[in-house]
Parts: C-alpha cells; sequence; structure tokens
C-alpha cells in the first residue's frame, strides 16, 4: 500500500509518498495544472496497486486536484492545516518546507483511522456553497459600508445618526437626497414627506418626523460639511446596491434549495429558514453519513463540550477549539430564533436559565439538543413535528 500526502498551494502542489513502513519515496513539486496533475497521477499509481491520498485543502486551489482524484475513484482524506502543524513537533527536525508538510501528511493519514474523508458533493449543494459564500461577503461588506456611512454622518449630523435606524432602506433613501440639517429644514415637513413616499419608503411621515426633529436641534455648520454629505451620498447608495445584490442571491439560494431533496426536512424545523438551512447544506455537505453520529455532527460544529480532565480533576468541561465556525454559527442563531417562535425551544431554554445557565450556555444547550432532533429527521426523511410520530407495535 503507498500513501500519498499533497502539500496544496495556489501555483504549486508538493507530494511525497510514504510506503507501509514510513519509508520516504521520491517527492515532486508539480504545478496546480490538470496535465502535470494528471502526470503525478500515474507517477504515484506507478508505485503501489492500493493508494490512499492525503490533503490539506478541501477547496480552493486543491479544488482541480481533489476532482481530478475523485474521477480516477482515489480515496481523498481531509487533515486540517492546525493538525498537520501540531503533528510537525513530533518528526525529527525544526524546519519547515512544502516537502516535510507533504511527508507528514502522507504519514498522518498512514497513521490515523479518524480522518474526515472527502468525497463528491451534489450539484446542489455546490451552487449553495457558492451562493451562501458569496452571501456572506456581501452581508460583510455592507455592515463596512454603514459604519464607515455613521462615522461620517455622525461628523456634520450627529443628532440625524442617533435618530435613523439604519437596519431599513427609508433612511438610506433619505440620505441619497438629504444629508445637512440646513437642506433638511428648506425642504419642509410636507415636501419631505412628498419626495419619500414618491420613491416608495415604507412610513414616509414617520421617517420626515424624526428628520425634521433631528435638524431642529442643530443649527450650526460643521466643517467638510459639503464634501462630507457627498461622501455620505455615495455611501449611502453602496448600501442600498448591496441591499439589491443580497435580496437577488436570496431569490437565487431558495430557487436552488428547494431542488434539494432536504429542503421539506430542513426548512421545517424551528428557527430554520430558506438562508440557513442552505448555510447548513453548504456547511456540512447534506451527507449525514459522514458524521456518523449526531454526537460528531455537534462537534463539528463546535455546540458540544468537551472534556477538560487532569489527575485528581475530573468533570471539567469547556468550549471546543477546533470546529466549523460557519455551522456553528447556522445552529446558534437558528436557536435564538427557535427561542422566539417555539414553545417547546421557549421551555427549554428558561429551564437552562433557572439552572443557572447563562444567556449563551443556555443557547449552546439547545442548539444541541436540536443537533439531535435535526439529526433523527435526516435519518427518516420527515418532517418536524411537535409530538413525535408513535412507534410502531411489533
Amino acid at each position: 500500500m503507498i500513501w500519498a500526502g499533497i502539500d496544496a498551494g495556489k501555483t504549486h502542489h508538493h507530494c511525497v509518498a510514504i510506503d507501509e513502513s514510513g519509508h520516504r519515496l521520491p517527492s515532486q513539486r508539480v504545478a496546480n495544472d490538470e496535465p502535470e496533475l494528471l502526470e503525478l497521477l500515474t507517477d504515484v499509481l506507478a508505485l503501489g496497486d492500493d493508494v490512499t491520498w492525503g490533503i490539506d485543502l478541501a477547496d480552493g486551489g486543491a479544488a482541480l486536484a481533489i476532482t481530478i482524484l475523485f474521477h480516477r475513484d482515489q480515496p481523498v482524506h481531509y487533515i486540517c492545516g492546525r493538525a498537520i502543524h501540531r503533528a510537525s513537533e513530533s518528526y525529527r527536525g525544526e524546519g519547515k518546507t512544502d516537502a516535510k508538510d507533504a511527508a507528514v501528511i502522507a504519514d498522518q493519514t498512514r497513521i490515523r483511522r479518524d480522518l474526515h474523508p472527502l468525497c463528491t458533493s451534489d450539484e446542489t449543494v455546490t451552487d449553495l456553497k457558492i451562493l451562501t459564500g458569496r452571501r456572506t461577503e456581501l452581508v460583510a461588506d455592507r455592515t463596512r459600508t454603514v459604519n464607515r456611512l455613521r462615522a461620517q454622518l455622525t461628523g456634520i449630523f450627529p443628532g440625524l445618526e442617533r435618530a435613523l435606524d439604519l437596519t431599513n432602506t427609508g433612511p438610506f433613501m433619505l440620505l441619497t437626497g438629504y444629508q445637512a440639517p440646513a437642506s433638511l429644514r428648506r425642504a419642509g415637513k410636507n415636501r419631505l414627506e412628498t419626495w419619500l413616499r414618491n420613491r416608495k419608503v415604507l412610513r414616509p411621515d414617520r421617517l420626515a418626523e424624526t428628520a425634521l426633529e433631528a435638524a431642529g436641534r442643530q443649527h450650526t455648520s460643521l466643517p467638510g460639511e459639503q464634501l462630507t454629505a457627498q461622501m455620505v451620498l455615495t455611501l449611502a447608495r453602496e448600501v442600498m446596491a448591496l441591499n439589491q445584490q443580497v435580496a437577488e442571491l436570496d431569490k437565487a439560494i431558495e430557487a436552488r434549495f428547494r431542488e434539494h431533496r432536504d429542503f421539506e426536512v430542513i426548512t421545517s424545523m424551528p428557527g430554520l429558514g430558506v438562508i440557513l438551512g442552505a448555510e447548513f447544506l453548504a456547511a456540512t455537505g447534506g451527507d449525514m453519513s459522514l458524521f456518523g453520529t449526531p454526537d460528531r455532527l455537534a462537534g463539528f460544529g463546535g455546540v458540544a463540550p468537551v472534556p477538560r480532565d487532569s489527575g485528581k480533576i475530573s468533570g471539567n468541561l469547556r468550549r471546543p477549539r477546533r470546529y466549523n465556525r460557519r455551522l456553528q454559527r447556522v445552529l446558534y442563531i437558528s436557536a435564538l430564533f427557535s427561542i422566539r417562535h417555539c414553545e417547546e425551544s421557549r421551555r427549554f431554554y428558561d429551564r437552562k436559565r433557572s439552572e443557572g445557565k447563562r444567556h449563551i450556555q443556555a443557547v449552546l444547550a439547545l442548539a444541541r439538543r436540536r443537533v439531535n432532533v435535526l439529526w433523527a429527521l435526516l435519518r427518516d426523511g420527515r418532517r418536524y413535528e411537535l409530538a413525535p410520530p408513535k412507534a410502531l407495535a411489533a
């Protein structure tokens, strides 16, 4: 048997193969292009009849190499970079090279039996990974842009910045026309309300009243007001454009998610809507059999505590350090939503709070319990119900 480790990179990969005794066979550095990767595959397969591959990336720059291996029915295991770094300390020498990392990956693949096997995901899950990833980027860009807008607006009109609720579209539409207190006072209530109504702003009378009240409290023109007002205008338009892109992505995510076989099952779970459900599929790959048990899924999602015992001290639990941040966010936020909309979740949360748990601890405990429920639903292919189905009589 042969074990091959690939230290993946953006432009080049380094591959080292070892045999059953751990003896290092010739290694080579190859370009991240299909002809070179096919040649590497041929060279490694010539070393033995049975080859197992290990790699330190699961996507990105390693996507081409992984796909080529899948097309040739080669088993591929993923080992994270942190595990490679820690394992390298137990090998001879303090130096770090791509060749050494590839050799460590190969040897760890040979020794360990708990590595996560990579497998081909269906087209729906792949598309959801791309769409939800792009949505996350746009939401982060929107948050940064809103923060910049707040900082600029505070510099010339702090009262309006405090009064506006920048989680809605209406205030941004207002800022595309009026940024300074003097311009708002000149417009007046009727004219401002009509201007907002023509642009289909929700509750224009209330927004106009809020803006004019803030303008009535400031009659001082601050230095750089005209230039800063132009920046506020530009940032407000950027936020509105980002909102439009996010809305279009949400429609694309829902349309693609509805094509998945588990759409009805996942969205039936309280707190798991279309977006969070799609992100759950993107984070897990949609195949629960890869995790084996709900405990492993909870550990992968960072909602299962891990023991920290030593000597006479036992029973200590702490939050894990190695987990999928994206999946933990889905599990945590869906648990928060379920507290608001599901009586069962609310009772469980209140019980944990009465036991002395802090808010975050109680939500994480609820998220852990919900993993078991979601696991059972996906295993049985049935929708969530408040009353579980009765067991069939023997």
